[in-house]
């Protein structure tokens, strides 16, 4: 008896041609269809969620459970759920206006599937950064290939095991190791490729998408800048950015990088953000709750940076408990470390880190960030911490970031109303909600024409007196209604 094949069984070319030809089948699924493939993606999270913080763990070396469930199993759903909720409303035509209609003419956006959708995902939350854009795309009535990262390799071979459960290889599949490396993914021809990742590959990935004519959507990252408001309240905001600062270890694209404080705030702003970690890590090289960075050149990577930045005059401050050796090669854990006096020669004032390390300034005047922030890329998120006055207004106006959070960390994650994507160097386009539906649609313009003239007919020879005047007419309207509209 013939079984049906997994992914596992075919090349990526090869399950590229049975969900190119599933969707010429089906190119416009029912409200229903989609409900039911977003329903699965769920399943697939949460009957598999114990192996799967499992496989995060050993994929991290030292991973809390706790972190795994709420970051990537938990805070998948609701998305999914808005997903489902929205799709038959989101799916239908919209009449866009219906000005032209005693001319005869009737116009609508259909939203229509792109087709086949690849998404390739990135290690820090191997889960949530593929499961979301995933749903989005199955809402929008597309199929969908997956590549999770190479770096979380446990995770990756349990999506691969599980997937075929809950889902047939035509209409959503993952590609593991066995398929080859992330450019054999990414130079294949998709309606539509997403990615979530670093500047450097992302570049690579648009360049593959080229070859194709491919859109792409890419979800980057970048040094997020945090400014402390002279309305702030000291004390709460250097415990709040502490911590935040340590989620998943640092290594979330939206964690702060560099704070700006009130010049006479500085200090105390520092006291009590060592304090804050001092008392909530009185281990660490053995503590499993507290994560390791995610591989050995990861860590390299980060200790060089701190290391650089103290040779060329930068003050070190960490949290390492007494007794302990850190930063330790081994279990590839850091200190939280802060680092003041950071100058422009210092490659840790140019590379993100990624790791649970903060640079402090002083300012005296808002300028000054400002200035700061504008002569460098433009990063993912930009953090405000303090009332919403004037001061916040100019920042907002005069930088460019991909979304501004105010007084607390990774907040526009909790709705799925806003979209979620940066800008330049951090990325382009956006998702959540129906921003993601709408990044996985194509928005398919129908205007038809029901009077018997033709349009066409006054825009062929011959040009007579008629169509002159006609023209002529139609020229002095336009002049007409600038003078009045502007």
């Amino acid at each position: 008896m013939a079984t049906t094949p997994t992914a596992r069984d075919l090349t990526l070319a090869q399950i590229l041609e049975r969900q190119q030809q599933a969707f010429l089948a089906d190119p416009q699924p029912g409200a229903k269809i989609r409900r039911d493939r977003i329903s699965r993606l769920k399943k697939l999270v949460l009957d598999n969620a114990a192996e799967l913080t499992e496989a995060m763990r050993e994929d991290y070396g030292s991973r809390p459970e706790t972190l795994s469930t709420l970051t990537d199993i938990a805070s998948s759903i609701p998305d999914l759920d808005h997903q489902r909720s929205h799709v038959r409303k989101w799916m239908r035509p919209t009449r866009p206006s219906r000005a032209l209609d005693r001319l005869g003419f009737s116009q609508q956006i259909r939203h229509d599937p792109k087709g086949v959708v690849g998404i390739i995902g990135p290690w820090n939350f191997p889960l949530y950064l593929t499961i979301v854009p995933a749903g989005s795309a199955l809402a929008a009535g597309n199929r969908v290939m997956i590549r999770p990262s190479s770096v979380t390799a446990h995770t990756t071979e349990v999506l691969c095991t599980r997937a075929p459960e809950y889902f047939a290889v035509d209409e959503l599949a993952f590609a593991g190791p066995e398929h080859g490396r992330g450019a054999d993914f990414s130079r294949l021809p998709y309606d539509h490729l997403f990615f979530t990742g670093s500047p450097g590959v992302g570049k690579s990935i648009a360049r593959d998408a080229a070859e194709n004519l491919t859109p792409v959507t890419l979800e980057l990252g970048g040094k997020n800048p945090v400014i402390v408001d002279t309305s702030a309240d000291i004390e709460r905001t250097a415990r709040n950015l502490a911590s935040s600062r340590l989620v998943n270890g640092g290594q979330v694209c939206m964690c702060p990088d560099y704070v700006w404080v009130p010049q006479q705030d500085m200090d105390r702003f520092c006291d009590i953000v060592l304090d804050q970690w001092r008392s909530t890590l009185p281990a660490i090289a053995g503590n499993p709750e507290y994560t390791a960075v995610v591989n050995d050149s990861n860590y390299e990577r980060i200790v060089g940076l701190i290391d650089d930045a103290v040779a060329k005059g930068a003050t070190k401050q960490d949290a390492a408990p007494a007794g302990e050796s850190l930063p330790d090669q081994v279990t590839r854990k850091i200190a939280p470390t802060l680092l003041t006096g950071v100058t422009p020669e210092m490659e840790i004032d140019s590379d993100e880190v990624f790791g649970p390390v903060l640079t402090v300034f002083g300012y005296q005047s808002v300028e000054e960030p400002i200035r700061y922030i504008t002569d460098r890329p433009s990063p993912l998120v930009l953090y405000w911490y303090g009332e919403q006055n004037d001061r916040f207004d100019t920042v907002a106006d005069r930088t460019r970031s991909g979304n501004i959070y105010g007084n607390d960390f990774g907040i526009g994650m909790v709705s799925s109303a806003i979209p979620f994507g940066g800008v330049g160097n951090s990325g382009m386009g956006n998702y959540h909600g129906h921003h993601g539906f709408r990044t996985f649609t194509h928005e398919r313009a129908v205007a038809m024409h029901r009077f018997d003239y033709s349009a066409a007919e006054f825009m062929v020879p011959p040009f007579g007196p008629d169509k002159k005047r006609q023209a002529s007419l139609y020229f002095a309207a336009m002049r007409l209604r600038t003078r009045f509209l502007g």
